[in-house]
């Protein structure tokens, strides 16, 4: 019997989880002291006041909130038969990590052993909600919905110790996410479609993975939600001059790759008319691959050019690479978030090194520490008395522009070493015995975990509208 796995007690041990979760913040969470009442007249004074801090950050957190549960619930409908498992367990699975992204990445944010809950936690884990999404594209239609749900507590788990190792210990500069969400959720999500592997005669596209005209149109639709509000995602995590950058830089970036796409699609695609599958993500690639660098002075010329690079890449990927990949390592990659996510993001970490390696204070001035933290000297502000750094930062403070380009590099090659290892041993668990596996006739159907109207009564009652239209 597969227990954990099957409708009734799958469900049952997801409520279980729920309580737990209740129990957690009932004993280990607490608002931001910045939130809480102030008894102390002398101490009101130190408190930042949360209008003119936190909350100045609502917009971007309500853009980034239209991106998680409306842009990419609509992206994954172009399935023909799985819009409703596309955009309900959209909402499940997000609704459930984003509890789980504030406990795991708050366990590295404690103070006295509580966590503080703030607005900024809750971008925090919209962002890391992100990751898990992008891995469930790569499985879309070929997993149940508790399996979706215990990779998303193991994803987290994961990557909220890889976020605190790339931005706090290696101090890589990753404002928009390309290396810590985008990256690690494709190659996650890649790794567990490895593991979940069809046999070999089976390996390609499904009888229903593919699209209709309407849901197509639903998915363009997650298109321009995702197209118009990633601006806001790039630039969440910064303020000032850095956030405006950040926001100009990836709005470009997302132009440039929406031409390149478009025309590069027309040439490659079959009988070179357009095609759907890549106005609907690679338009999107240019606001991954701007990701690391969306806050440096890279130039408008520059995020045109990432980003026109960017659209060619996702292209060329979802024409021809995501074909061999499937035939020849049997891996499916549903939603291709490898041409999405995957590649777009390594090319970030790629230009995210060039142009650290060529950062210098003649450039960035006093924003250089800010930018790039680990490039700053040690002072007696940030050190001991011993003249070490008081926060431990691998590879040290005062660091080249040389060595922190390095640092950019190794910050993506681990990032994805963790993902594939971490995505590699999810899958183990996913395709055990005692949870529940989708059968071949079940891939990409709804009805295998939904009541959907059946085809007879919806002819039925289109037909029985046109005779009643025809006698009046």
């Amino acid at each position: 019997m597969h227990t954990p796995g099957s409708s009734v007690s799958g469900y049952a041990l997801l409520l279980v989880v729920q309580v737990v979760f209740i129990i957690v913040f009932g004993f280990c969470t607490d608002y931001a002291k910045e939130l809480l009442p102030v008894k102390n007249e002398t101490v009101k004074a130190t408190i930042e006041v949360p209008e003119a801090s936190n909350l100045r950050k609502y917009p971007h957190f309500q853009d980034i909130h239209v991106m998680i549960f409306a842009g990419f619930a609509f992206l994954m409908t172009f399935l023909k038969r799985y819009g409703f498992s596309a955009s309900g367990l959209n909402l499940l699975v997000a609704s459930l990590v984003i509890q789980w992204a504030i406990i795991m990445r708050g366990c590295y944010e404690m103070e006295d052993g509580i966590i503080p809950i703030s607005l900024q936690n809750l971008i925090g884990a919209d962002i890391a909600a992100a990751a898990v999404l992008i891995s469930m594209g790569a499985l879309l239609g070929r997993t149940t919905p508790i399996q979706l749900l215990i990779m998303g507590i193991i994803e987290i788990a994961i990557f909220a110790g890889n976020e605190y190792l790339q931005l706090e210990l290696v101090k890589a500069a990753d404002v928009g996410g390309s290396i810590t969400v985008h990256a690690f959720g494709a190659y996650f999500g890649l790794a567990v479609s490895f593991m979940l592997r069809p046999k070999k005669e089976l390996a390609k596209a499904g009888l229903l993975e593919g699209s209709s005209y309407n849901s197509d149109i639903s998915a363009m639709i997650g298109t321009i939600f995702l197209w118009i509000f990633w601006p806001s995602f790039n630039s969440a995590l910064v303020d000032g001059a850095d956030q405006e950058r950040a926001i100009i830089n990836t709005y470009l970036s997302l132009a440039g790759a929406t031409v390149a796409t478009f025309v590069l699609s027309a040439l490659v695609s079959h009988e070179h008319k357009l095609d759907m599958v890549h106005v609907q993500n690679s338009t999107l690639a240019g606001g991954v691959a701007v990701g690391s660098i969306c806050n440096l002075l890279i130039h408008p010329f520059g995020a045109l050019t990432v980003g026109v690079i960017a659209g060619v890449i996702s292209v060329f990927g979802y024409r021809y690479l995501t074909p061999a990949i499937l035939s020849n390592l049997r891996i499916a990659d549903t939603c291709g978030v490898h041409n999405l996510h995957g590649m777009p993001a390594v090319l970030s970490a790629i230009f995210s090194s060039i142009y650290a390696t060529f950062a210098n204070h003649d450039t960035y001035g006093t924003s250089l520490a800010t930018i790039f933290p680990a490039m700053q000297n040690p002072s007696p502000s940030n050190s001991t008395e011993m003249g070490e750094p008081l926060e431990y930062v691998i590879g040290g403070y005062g660091r080249s522009g040389a060595k922190q380009g390095a640092f950019q590099l190794m910050a993506i090659g681990l990032t994805m070493a963790i993902a594939i290892v971490g995505g590699l041993l999810t899958g183990l668990i996913l395709k055990s015995p005692s949870v529940r596996q989708l059968e071949e006739h079940e891939l990409h159907k709804d009805d295998a975990f939904w009541e959907t109207p059946s085809e007879e009564s919806t002819t039925t009652t289109t037909t029985n509208a046109s005779n009643e239209t025809a006698h009046q």
